[in-house]
């Protein structure tokens, strides 16, 4: 009896932490994004560029978290970031950056990034895609609280977290990019800016 009513309450236990999991891929901003998500780890942008994504501070910022080699997934985000960029037009670059890291930088280079930019139409001002070494990857990732997985055979688990960051580089709003739509991410975007930081 006793083992039933324990596999019960693993259940409800469970079935409430499957509950938070899924309610935090479209999270608003709370207590728990008090500090701001970006590091000063060193990246590069496809251009060559050294940067740290705390340089990016003062506008709002959409990131995501591609690879080139990437079969799917992050093509399918890259051109939803796409629809993002021309649905705010000359607020691109202007107002807002948009940024895409690369969680495969074993094979992912500047001259990869441009090359897939360029063949997704995202090679744009205000539009960054940024790689760099491993270890400087993994710092500007854990300040998104995230990690790569990297399978013993190389390939690389995907990421579908999109996220809005305000100018003063804290998380506004989480989503799932597979399933959020670019008017919504551009409708936050434009609450963002119209409040001064707050979606």
């Amino acid at each position: 009896m006793s083992n039933h009513r324990n596999l019960r309450s693993l259940g409800i236990v469970v079935m409430m932490f499957s509950l938070f999991a899924v309610a935090g891929c479209h999270r608003d901003s709370g207590s728990a994004a008090a500090e701001s998500v970006l590091t000063d780890a060193k990246l590069v942008d496809q251009n060559g560029k050294t940067m740290a994504l705390t340089s990016l501070k003062g506008k709002p910022m959409v990131v995501d978290f591609i690879y080139t080699s990437c079969p799917g997934p992050c093509l399918m985000e890259t051109a939803k970031l796409e629809n993002v960029a021309l649905r705010l037009g000359s607020d691109i670059g202007s107002k807002v950056t948009i940024v895409s890291i690369s969680v495969d930088p074993e094979h992912d280079g500047p001259k990869q990034l441009l090359d897939y930019s360029r063949q997704q139409g995202a090679d744009q001002k205000g539009w960054y895609f940024l790689t760099g070494g491993p270890a400087e990857v993994d710092q500007a990732l854990a300040g998104f609280k995230l990690s790569r997985q990297v399978e013993p055979d190389g390939s690389i688990g995907h990421m579908v977290d999109m996220m809005l960051i305000g100018p003063d580089g804290r998380l506004i709003r989480e989503y799932n990019g597979e399933v959020v739509k670019a008017k919504d991410i551009v409708d936050d975007v434009k609450k963002t800016l119209n409040k001064g930081g707050a979606a």
